[in-house]
């Protein structure tokens, strides 16, 4: 009877061994094809603490980013806060060429001076490319030298060589060769997985940024100015997703509409990627598209708890 019971369960074992293979497959394939559908042109989830990509299309595209990549114009400056060579009470003045950018802007005059946290917070709220230019002139001393520094930054963190940075703002060349200080010879390009791993590095090294991509408005008291966000997906706004709490926005015609953001719910935090989303809904129904894909309570994890309860 004991050497029955032994192979009972000895093939129960083996049962289960196989059902957890199985279903550990099956979450593989999941992961690699979920059910959703990206209209986007690339698109990548991560995990922010492991780094672990869940999705991905695309991925490894060079393709303009628009406003995304101010946040290595963001990385710059918070460093160069962090390492004491520029304070956030300082003043920052506007070129001519910050003050007559096109596109989100404050409204600066030539001259006109906002402090260096003012100038950050617009640039990282409203994306405001006058603030990201005054920014890049006050660190670089010209946008050209800035963007050298944008380059070696990226190097220096692990960003691919198919990214590749000609500007503080992400505008097209086009639009800036009109100003003789723009730096307007080349175009920005970047991956969806290099901006993933850009958002990452700048939420470990800099965590105080969330508190400043979570705003939805930033008062401007010195111009009796309201600045709005741009990200639709922060609780409260016309996409808002439950534990959004940054990150960016970008868009222009040769870009289409773009987001980068992160969201935390029960201690995990994930960073969804979109370029190239054909209109504004769609880079956010996206984007949640991804996040619901993350947080779910499905594939390994669950087979694990499963497991676990069975011991």
């Amino acid at each position: 009877m004991k050497v029955i019971r032994r192979k009972k369960r000895k093939r129960h074992l083996v049962a289960l061994a196989l059902l957890f293979l199985a279903a550990l497959a099956v979450s593989t394939l999941s992961i690699r094809f979920p059910t959703f559908k990206i209209d986007a042109s690339a698109a990548m989830l991560m995990d922010v603490k492991t780094g672990k990509v869940y999705y991905e299309h695309n991925a490894s595209s060079a393709l303009p980013p628009a406003s995304m990549s101010k946040m290595m114009t963001e990385l710059l400056v918070l460093k160069n806060v962090k390492e004491g060579r520029y304070s956030w009470d300082e003043p920052v003045t506007a070129s001519k060429y910050a003050a007559n950018v096109t596109g989100s802007e404050i409204g600066l005059r030539p001259g006109e001076t906002l402090t260096l946290r003012t100038m950050f917070e617009a640039m990282a709220i409203h994306s405001a490319n006058d603030a990201a230019i005054a920014l890049a002139e006050h660190i670089g001393g010209s946008e050209r030298e800035f963007v050298k520094q944008m380059n070696d930054m990226a190097r220096e963190i692990g960003l691919s060589r198919q990214t590749v940075f000609a500007n503080a703002t992400g505008l097209s060349s086009h639009d800036l060769q009109p100003f003789k200080s723009a730096s307007s010879d080349r175009e920005t390009v970047m991956t969806a997985k290099d901006l993933a791993l850009l958002t990452r590095y700048l939420i470990h090294a800099y965590p105080e940024i969330l508190d400043v991509t979570a705003k939805t408005e930033l008062r401007i008291p010195e111009k009796r100015l309201t600045l709005h966000t741009t990200n639709a997906m922060l609780p409260g706004e016309a996409f808002g997703y439950s534990g959004n709490d940054g990150f960016k926005t970008g868009f222009t015609q040769r870009a289409g509409y773009c987001f980068t953001g992160t969201a935390q719910r029960d201690g995990r935090r994930f960073i969804a990627v979109v370029m190239g989303a054909p209109d504004a809904r769609t880079r956010f129904e996206d984007a949640a598209k991804m996040f619901n894909y993350a947080f779910k309570d499905s594939g390994v994890p669950a087979v694990a708890r499963w497991f676990a309860l069975k011991e």
